[in-house]
């Protein structure tokens, strides 16, 4: 399956050469680039069924787990309150989800899936599927485990960072 045209000129920006004061951190000067072009094409990708980058985090929760309590949200998805109150209500607003009150504790809120969000949830899988391939184009199935295996690596030692 080739790129589709409506990649942009995202290929010109990850062509950008490392800065002389970013040679000390290669790894984390490639790293932020691959996530900004990640995170490119996804927006992309996504405005095709009206959703911003983790939106669609959002919802495979919703649809994976059923509805749950806002926090878990915040906790699975590792948000902040804030951001993740944001994104429900952008979601609440295009009919994709809806609040109530937790019948256990009253000061949670449960977050639900509507019965509208499944119509994008198809095309969400199609638009997780294609940002997979052009992700992963021109890396072999070896070379793809093995860097999902360094991306794992990479992001346990960024954990023990943060939590240390």
């Amino acid at each position: 399956m080739g790129r589709p045209k409506d990649y942009g000129e995202t290929a010109d920006v990850a062509r950008t050469p490392l800065p002389v004061s970013a040679q000390a951190g290669a790894m984390n000067h490639a790293i932020i680039r691959v996530a900004r072009l990640h995170r490119m094409l996804a927006a992309q990708l996504l405005r095709r069924v009206g959703l911003h980058p983790a939106q669609e985090l959002v919802m495979m929760q919703l649809w994976d787990h059923g509805p749950q309590r806002q926090v878990d949200l915040v906790r699975m998805l590792g948000s902040d309150a804030a951001t993740m109150t944001r994104t429900i209500q952008r979601l609440e607003h295009a009919g994709f989800v809806r609040r109530k009150p937790s019948p256990t504790d009253k000061r949670a809120t449960i977050i639900e899936a509507t019965p509208a969000s499944q119509a994008v949830h198809r095309q969400i899988d199609g638009i997780w599927a294609e940002l997979e391939t052009a992700t992963t184009a021109g890396l072999t199935p070896d070379q793809q485990a093995e860097a999902l295996k360094v991306l794992q690596q990479i992001e346990d030692s960024l954990a023990r960072a943060v939590s240390g």
